[in-house]
């Protein structure tokens, strides 16, 4: 939990408004660790804590009342881990203590992230009483050598099976897919998508597999398609989808009209975010400062009330942390924005705005900075323009 006082304010930063807000909840443990996988999650060993993590979440969210008091949260994300691993029960007393505690706005998105497998679909309908509005169900693959080569507990049947149920139970569903997979096809890609579409969900994620630090792929290499291969079935994609009548409006990202996913957009366009949990992080906007926190990453320290850290994120830092965000929407930011979510005065950027343009990489107006195709494809080099 975090519980040294805020720290000093810069005088330089300046805000009228305060950015949205949004609630992230870090549930960590998950059957098995994937392979591929560089998030805070931890294997499942012996009757998980419920309780004793519920009540550990809510006393965190208590201590940081005063950080965020009086504002109305407007999406709530439930990540892992496989979050689904908890029971109904709990979920139910969590998400009560949620509310109990914080202004939820009537329309509020509440996603929660699950994994395909019979045990947890049978929930499904339960986390729908309990407050769950989202469902964002991690499929990957609906072909069982590639899930099998990711490390995956469930199969192509459980997959289905799955994905069924969540669009019979939740009205707005995330399908989550991976590509560029050890020894897969552009044709197997597309069989994949295309599995996914036929569904219909309400929205579309598509990940390059990458192959992260301190993972068991970057120790072990697997032998993955070659770059070419893989910007090939990134450009089948964006075509099959398109056809199919989903927006691209963010690197992996794919929704239909109206559907996009809030609580990640508000990530993107550099709003505020509390996160509660083991290894959760926040950032958090007061009238001269941004502050950003870390929660304790082991489950054991959280549960012990182990202190986090924070610091105020340094001026120099604001325009590249924005742009490494912003600059992921296909549709850019508007010109305002900026000051708006950074505190900060446009002219900060506009040397780095003339270079991306000169160089091909974005296209702008007196209202709206783009990035172009070329941006898009080489989004590192851009946003590298913009760190210090």
């Amino acid at each position: 939990m975090i519980r040294s006082s805020l720290l000093t304010p810069h005088s330089s930063l300046q805000f009228n408004t305060l950015p949205p807000l949004s609630l992230y909840i870090h549930i960590p443990w998950c059957v098995r660790k994937c392979p591929y996988c560089d998030f805070n999650s931890h294997e499942a060993r012996g009757v998980l804590p419920e309780d004793e993590y519920v009540a550990a979440l809510l006393a965190d969210l208590e201590s940081a009342l005063p950080r965020v008091w009086g504002r109305p949260v407007l999406t709530v994300f439930i990540g892992g881990g496989t979050p689904s691993l908890f029971s109904v029960r709990a979920m139910d007393a969590l998400l009560a203590g949620v509310r109990a505690r914080l202004p939820l706005a009537a329309d509020a998105e509440v996603t929660l992230e699950a994994n395909p497998g019979t045990v947890e679909a049978e929930k499904f309908a339960g986390f729908r009483a309990a407050g769950i509005n989202r469902l964002s169900l991690g499929i990957q693959s609906f072909n069982d050598r590639h899930l099998k080569a990711l490390g995956r507990i469930h199969d192509a049947a459980e997959a289905r099976r799955a994905a069924e149920l969540a669009l019979r139970t939740f009205d707005n569903v995330n399908l989550d897919l991976m590509y560029a997979l050890p020894g897969q096809t552009p044709d197997e890609a597309a069989a994949d998508l295309a599995a996914a579409v036929a569904y219909a969900p309400q929205h579309l994620s598509a990940y390059h597999l990458t192959l992260e630090p301190n993972t068991y792929f970057h120790r072990y290499p697997p032998s993955l398609p070659d770059d070419d291969t893989a910007a090939e079935m990134q450009d089948a994609m964006e075509v099959q989808l398109a056809a199919a009548g989903y927006e691209h409006y963010e690197t992996s990202a794919y929704a239909r009209p109206g559907r996009r996913s809030r609580h990640n957009l508000n990530y993107w366009m550099f709003g505020d975010y509390l996160g509660i949990g083991a290894g959760a992080h926040s950032k958090i906007s007061f009238k001269n400062n941004i502050l950003r926190e870390s929660r304790p990453r082991q489950p054991k320290a959280y549960l012990a009330q182990a202190a986090g850290e924070q610091h105020d994120i340094a001026i120099a830092d604001l325009p590249g942390e924005f742009m490494m965000n912003a600059l992921r929407l296909n549709q850019g930011f508007e010109l305002s924005l900026f000051a708006g979510r950074t505190g900060l005065e446009l002219t900060h950027v506009l040397p780095m705005l003339d270079q991306a343009e000169t160089r091909g990489l974005i296209t702008r107006d007196h209202q709206r900075v783009m990035p172009t195709e070329l941006g898009r494809r080489f989004l590192n080099d851009l946003m590298q323009l913009f760190l210090a």
